[in-house]
């Protein structure tokens, strides 16, 4: 978990850092990515398109896309 995960954590503050890459507006998870997966582990499509604000269908397609991106990074550092 990041430092200011943590931070926001302890002082059951919620996160202003909208710079961060693992803030979404979300106040019930203090607006960071990183408390929401400590706090219910693995999440249905549902349930992250709702803190994302996104249909459950376009929450896969954003998933299918960032696993293609992953393979894709994984492919490369293999062959290296």
């Amino acid at each position: 978990m990041k430092e200011c995960a943590k931070e926001c954590y302890l002082k059951k503050k919620v996160c202003q850092q909208k710079s961060c890459r693992l803030y979404i507006e979300y106040a019930e998870d203090f607006n960071c990515t990183s408390i929401a997966i400590q706090k219910y582990g693995p999440m249905t499509l549902e349930e992250i398109g709702k803190r994302h604000q996104v249909s459950t269908v376009r929450a896969k397609q954003l998933v299918d896309a960032a696993l293609v991106k992953l393979k894709k990074t994984l492919k490369r550092e293999n062959t290296i």
